[in-house]
């Protein structure tokens, strides 16, 4: 048996699909399974044992670029999937999948794709099970039958951290950075009402830092260079932004001793790499989008409208001006704790 599996466009949706995609597995032991992912994310997969091989999926996303669209149902065609499972919610993803002939093709009923699907699936009413993005990817496999009943799936973790940690280790030392590094990712791509401050990200990082005896690491895209390179001054650190692969990041942030961030891909990657990390949450749910593991922490400043989920804040962004850099940093200290390792000092 031949099976597609269509990831999400996002990093932190594709961490928090990991169980349902281990689910698949476990249903269909002997199967064939590939996943068709977008260049950005297809790097995540690498260590992933419950998968056979990753399929590029190139062009710009939309109703842009039809002639990669085309392309790609044309090789989906010569492959004779007999199953598809769409992890996205959109119409393109349906549409290309439609085209590529799958047999067999399982998707949520949204976007007004449904015709293009053999297995529609209703989308979960709220209430409707347990409230965490995971458990919607798990979902929609139980209702379509391939599922008897939801896993626990109390934590996500990536594939091969120690062999990612090992990597990550070697490329710090190429670069010149000593260990331990203490990672930052102060950007966040939904919008600027998810961002914690720059300037307190940096604050907290270069306690950390002085506390703990570390290095500075701070990550993001390109588009985020030079907020990261106002903290990576103001911490004393190095700006990574923009300069690393998503596999190189991945690598890096299992090397990190401790990692502070936004709600993000970055968030997502740390904690599934089991990475003692804080968070600073603000017009988002933790509850539905936030880590999973002991060695996670939240930090949230209780506000009236939060989580609003709006992607700029209209009034005084008080979710996240209300946090302090001391309450990260002791939520720092309290994810240190959890752990232990050689080298670094106890803060």
């Amino acid at each position: 048996m031949k099976i597609l599996v269509r990831a999400t466009n996002w990093i932190g949706d594709a961490v928090m699909s990991l169980p349902a995609l281990r689910a698949i597995r476990a249903r269909f032991p002997d199967a064939e399974i590939a996943v068709l992912a977008r260049p950005w994310v297809a790097d995540l997969y690498s260590a992933e044992s419950a998968i056979n091989r990753v399929i590029p999926l190139e062009g710009a996303p939309g109703l842009k670029d039809l002639a990669a669209k085309w392309k790609i149902a044309g090789l989906l065609r010569s492959e004779r999937f007999d199953l598809a499972i769409l992890f996205p919610n959109s119409f393109e993803s349906a549409a290309v999948v439609f085209l590529g002939r799958a047999r067999r093709r399982i998707g949520y009923a949204r976007d007004g794709r449904g015709l293009l699907l053999t297995d529609s699936i209703a989308l979960p009413k709220a209430g409707e099970g347990p409230k965490h993005e995971r458990f919607y990817y798990l979902e929609m496999l139980r209702r379509a039958g391939l599922i008897d009943a939801l896993p626990e799936a109390p934590e996500i973790r990536l594939e091969g951290a120690e062999a990612a940690r090992a990597r990550g280790v070697a490329l710090f030392a190429a670069r010149g950075i000593a260990l331990p590094v203490i990672g930052v990712s102060p950007g966040a791509a939904y919008g600027g009402a998810k961002r914690w401050l720059p300037e307190r990200f940096a604050d907290s990082a270069r306690q950390l830092a002085e506390q703990c005896g570390g290095t500075v690491a701070v990550f993001g895209s390109a588009g985020e260079r030079a907020m990261c390179e106002e903290v990576a001054v103001a911490a004393g650190g190095h700006n990574f932004a923009g300069s690393t692969t998503l596999r190189e990041f991945i690598d890096m942030t299992a090397a990190c001793r401790v990692y502070l961030t936004n709600d993000s891909g970055a968030m997502h990657i740390a904690s599934a790499l089991g990475v003692p990390s804080v968070t600073v949450f603000g017009p988002t749910d933790e509850t539905a989008t936030g880590p999973t593991g002991p060695h996670a922490r939240l930090v949230r400043e209780p506000v009236s409208c939060a989580p609003c989920k709006l992607r700029e804040c209209p009034i005084d962004h008080k979710c996240m001006t209300g946090v302090t850099a001391g309450r990260v940093v002791d939520e720092a200290r309290t994810a240190l704790a959890s752990r232990t390792e050689t080298g670094f000092r106890r803060c």
